[in-house]
């Protein structure tokens, strides 16, 4: 029973092992078939991926296409954008060439001095018309700037300004011209850059534009046919004005604007107010201007309103008033309340013109400023006003005291500034001796930088067997340039010590001996012309001008002339010319015969002077005189012998006469009458001694 119970159960087991193996073969199976699956699963994941991969390649590159396609678009319209731009710059700039032209042009045409004053405005206005438009038309606007900027320094505009100084008689009439070329002047002084004569276009050329558009002013205002020209003068002046509020000064101070101003036509009065209108409507214009200015605007505007009765005036005035009030009401209201009684004035004669609304507002503006003024700015006006006495006073002692110190006060401010000079100019000296040295430094820095940068770049380029070869090669380049300068700076030293004074002496001596050689050459030329014969004028007696040379000259000099023509000078006015140029020459050769024989007979009686006068000084005394001596004193001239016997007659009646008759003065008739005369003619037998020479008149 044992054994078939221990059978069953090797039987129970053996099953038992068997479902185990079975189930563990079925749970392989199955696993297997489970991998299957997956790698099945995964084979088709990989697939789906290679499939999306492919589909997203393929949208890339459709993507890339299709940038590439708007790209070469975008690049194509990029270049027919370049394209159109660098036709339109060249477009620009061949205009700029063809305005440089016209300016250039208008320039070289205006340096003609045969243009009288309508043609030189007739020009400038035509050319500068022409070249205004075409730098207009463009569409940058730089380019009317460099157009009007190459009018001022070309010299252009400064024509212009001359034109418009010109006398009033000298245009003729022209007055619509010139009121063109001052509206084009305007024009092209607003918007200009100057660039390095900035400083000269502000202070020089602007007041002499003003200047002149003033002045032409002036001279259109007598006329009463040119009103409308009056009114676009002053319409470029106040553009002027606007663009350059510095010259506000200038109007209100110029002689020209003074004499607009006392003009008792009511149409320039209005035109002088509406200009200040129109300027003061700009907001920059008032805030640009001194308190000064703004004083001396108010100043002329409350003189039309005291000076004027017509509406038109008046409303303008108090309109101009309030303008500037609502602009810069802190600077103006101060203003307004030193000119004392002008509520009053406003109250008086413009109420009921018109304009009472203006006129109420206004005079509501004065009172309502006056009477906010607390009682404490009232002490403070007071206190000033105090200080200001105080210090006139105080001004005045001390100016009193200084007048009266001693000089050594100036001394010694002379003196304290003389120092203080002195220790500027040292301070200027030194700051620029150390900003020469600090770039002598950097410079010296830069040059061994760069020096460095290109050696290391040489270096570099160089192969390496050939590196020592060049840097031995530079070494002694460097030692051949130490050398010279030690030889350069040895031998000026040497020079300086012993060849420079050896040098300066024989300079000297040559120097001296120049000046010897070329006295004693002065010398000798002298004596030489002293002793050689006078020459005559070149063109006096020359042997070597025949008939026949002087027909050859003549004949080329007809040839030059008809080779080459003058070009201002006709051939007759030529002839004409040659023919009085000739009289000339004929007539100045008479007259120098004419004073060649006037000096040679001058110098003929001076000799024979020079001898009668030797003769005089060695002749020997009265006593010892034989009668051959006698004769060799007679004159052989008549007159000559006539004067001297005439002197020497008066010589010996003057010393005969008694001492009483020397008191009285004598004529001439009683001195030498006839009677006397002959006695001393018979007694002297007409010797010639001497005498006065105004006894007879030659």
């Amino acid at each position: 029973m044992e054994q078939v119970e221990v059978q069953q159960e090797e039987q129970v087991e053996q099953v038992e092992v068997q479902q185990e193996e079975e189930v563990e073969e079925q749970e392989e199976v199955q696993q297997e078939e489970q991998e299957e699956v997956e790698e099945q699963e995964e084979v088709q994941q990989e697939e789906q991926e290679e499939v999306e991969e492919q589909e997203e390649v393929q949208q890339e590159e459709q993507v890339e296409q299709v940038e590439v396609q708007q790209e070469e678009e975008v690049e194509e319209q990029e270049e027919v954008q370049q394209e159109e731009q660098e036709e339109v710059e060249q477009e620009e700039v061949q205009q700029e060439e063809v305005q440089q032209v016209e300016v250039l042009e208008l320039k070289s045409e205006l340096e003609d001095e045969e243009l009288n004053v309508e043609q030189r405005v007739m020009v400038l206005n035509s050319r500068l018309n022409k070249v205004l438009n075409m730098a207009a038309v463009q569409t940058d606007s730089s380019v009317l700037t460099r157009v009007k900027s190459q009018l001022y320094l070309s010299g252009v505009l400064s024509q212009c300004v001359l034109a418009l100084s010109q006398d009033p008689r000298k245009l003729r009439g022209s007055w619509g011209a010139v009121t063109a070329l001052a509206q084009i002047t305007s024009s092209c002084c607003v918007g200009v850059e100057p660039g390095k004569r900035s400083e000269a276009f502000h202070r020089l050329f602007l007041p002499s534009v003003m200047d002149g558009l003033l002045s032409l002013a002036g001279h259109l205002m007598r006329r009463a046919e040119c009103v409308s020209l009056l009114k676009k003068l002053m319409d470029s002046v106040g553009w002027l004005l606007r663009a350059h509020s510095r010259l506000t000064v200038q109007v209100l101070s110029s002689a020209h604007y003074e004499r607009i101003q006392m003009c008792d036509d009511v149409t320039v009065s209005l035109l002088c107010v509406q200009l200040w209108i129109q300027t003061c409507s700009s907001r920059d214009f008032l805030s640009g201007l001194s308190d000064d200015s703004i004083l001396l605007l108010l100043n002329e505007v409350v003189g039309q309103l005291a000076v004027s009765s017509d509406p038109a005036v008046g409303g303008a005035s108090v309109r101009l008033i309030l303008l500037m009030a609502s602009q810069q009401e802190q600077r103006v209201w101060p203003l307004l309340l030193s000119f004392r009684g002008l509520d009053s004035l406003l109250d008086k004669d413009w109420r009921g013109r018109g304009f009472d609304q203006d006129v109420d507002q206004l005079i509501g503006l004065i009172q309502s400023d006056r009477g906010s003024r607390s009682h404490s700015q009232v002490e403070t006006e007071r206190v000033r006003a105090a200080c200001v006495i105080q210090a006139a006073w105080r001004s005045y002692k001390t100016r009193r005291r200084v007048k009266s110190l001693n000089r050594a006060v100036s001394t010694l401010q002379r003196r304290y500034r003389a120092r203080r000079r002195q220790q500027q100019q040292q301070r200027e000296a030194q700051q620029w001796e150390e900003e020469l040295k600090y770039q002598v430094c950097l410079r010296r820095q830069q040059a061994r930088r760069k020096f460095h940068q290109k050696q290391r770049q040489l270096l570099q380029l160089l192969p390496a067997d050939q590196v020592q070869p060049y840097l031995q090669e530079c070494e002694r380049r460097a030692a051949v340039v130490i050398q010279t300068f030690w030889r350069g700076f040895r031998e000026r030293r040497h020079f300086n010590n012993t060849l420079r004074h050896t040098l300066t002496n024989m300079h000297t001596r040559t120097k001296a001996a120049r000046t010897l050689q070329r006295g004693v050459r002065r010398f000798l030329q002298k004596r030489r012309a002293a002793k050689a014969p006078p020459i005559p004028p070149f063109w006096i007696g020359r042997n070597g001008l025949t008939d026949s040379r002087r027909v050859e000259l003549k004949r080329q000099v007809e040839e030059y002339i008809s080779l080459h023509p003058s070009s201002r000078v006709s051939p007759q006015e030529c002839e004409r010319l040659h023919e009085e140029v000739q009289l000339l020459i004929v007539s100045e050769l008479r007259r120098g015969k004419q004073q060649r024989r006037e000096e040679e007979r001058m110098e003929a009686l001076l000799a024979h002077t020079h001898t009668q006068l030797e003769l005089l000084r060695d002749a020997p005394p009265l006593s010892a005189v034989t009668a051959t001596d006698a004769e060799s004193f007679l004159s052989p001239s008549g007159p000559i012998a006539t004067r001297a016997r005439d002197a020497h007659n008066a010589t010996l009646q003057a010393s005969r006469l008694p001492w009483w008759r020397t008191l009285v003065d004598t004529t001439a008739e009683d001195m030498f009458s006839p009677a006397h005369l002959q006695e001393l003619e018979a007694e002297f037998g007409g010797l010639f001694v001497g005498g006065s020479a105004g006894v007879v008149k030659l």
